[in-house]
């Protein structure tokens, strides 16, 4: 195997094939250049294409014995495992030496979400007779009414929003596209934030961001994050809230709604459904209450033992 030659190949798969953003690609590539490290470290001169399933579970003794957290030793299992995939697809190997291989168990832990009722209340504190408190209030709206990533929102442009048919198009991960529907309040609040955004000097290369900070440039992630801890705290919330908070809130309370999990993962923009089923984390009390309310046999009355 040509190793520069056999990871240029593999680049590209990821990036025209898989779609996968830069970052991501990098990741992939390094977690692969690990392996070459092991088998230099170890002096195996077996080419990686002929690795079997011992050889690579030494492999991943030797990333935990590195020190790594498991859930980075999880994804570069998940990496090494789309490298042979693709070896496999390829044709430069008979079988799959990773298919048995077993990552790290990790514990699945819940993102932090807040009530609708502490989402009201951080958006009352925003001060709209301040400048940028009707951006706050449009760009909050739209975040939690839309469930988006912070980039996707400070990336959102005044062309991509659908008025009449309520949605906006999103650019998300892989600059994949998808249509979100917007609430009406979020629109009215954008409707607000309008003639103040259109008395701003403009940028070049600006003019169809929504959301601009006060020189007239798109909102840098770091500044809504920011916006959003400093509402959190005068709203005298306690928990951890960021960007993602709202986007963690905006799916929970769908599928807390009853909303089906496949259109909460195509609005989300997951490629996966096992992404999106970390919302499924709903408390005894609920499912007890959609139990009684909907199965046909709960609210069945206890027959007369005497009939």
């Amino acid at each position: 195997m040509d190793r520069k030659r056999t990871l240029k190949d593999y680049e590209g798969f990821l990036k025209l094939e898989k779609g996968l953003s830069s970052n991501s690609i990098d990741a992939y590539l390094t977690d692969i250049d690990k392996l070459f490290q092991f088998l230099e470290l170890e002096q195996i001169e077996t080419d990686p294409s002929e690795l079997e399933h011992n050889q690579l579970h030494s492999y991943l003794v030797w990333i935990s014995e590195l020190g790594l957290s498991a859930r980075s030793q999880a994804r570069i299992l998940s990496g090494l495992k789309s490298f042979y995939r693709y070896l496999l697809m390829e044709e430069q190997i008979g079988k799959d030496p990773t298919a048995l291989l077993e990552g790290p168990r990790l514990g699945r832990k819940l993102p932090e979400v807040l009530t609708v009722e502490e989402i009201n209340q951080l958006l009352g504190t925003i001060d709209l007779s301040k400048p940028e408190g009707r951006r706050n209030k449009a760009m909050l709206e739209t975040l939690y009414s839309c469930g988006l990533r912070v980039s996707e929102l400070v990336g959102l442009k005044i062309s991509n929003i659908f008025r009449a048919e309520g949605f906006i198009r999103i650019i998300g991960k892989g600059d994949k596209e998808r249509l979100v529907p917007v609430s009406q309040l979020a629109l009215n609040e954008i409707d607000f934030y309008m003639p103040d955004r259109n008395s701003l000097n403009i940028q070049p290369g600006f003019e169809d961001i929504l959301f601009l900070n006060r020189r007239g440039k798109m909102l840098s992630r770091v500044m809504v994050f920011t916006i959003i801890k400093e509402l959190a705290v005068a709203a005298g919330i306690k928990k951890t809230v960021s960007p993602h908070t709202f986007r963690h809130s905006f799916a929970t309370h769908l599928v807390n709604g009853g909303a089906d999990l496949r259109a909460v993962q195509e609005m989300l923009g997951h490629e996966s459904i096992t992404t999106t089923e970390i919302y499924t984390h709903l408390d005894r009390e609920y499912l007890r209450e959609a139990i009684i309310s909907f199965h046909p046999r709960a609210g069945a009355k206890p027959r007369d033992k005497g009939a």
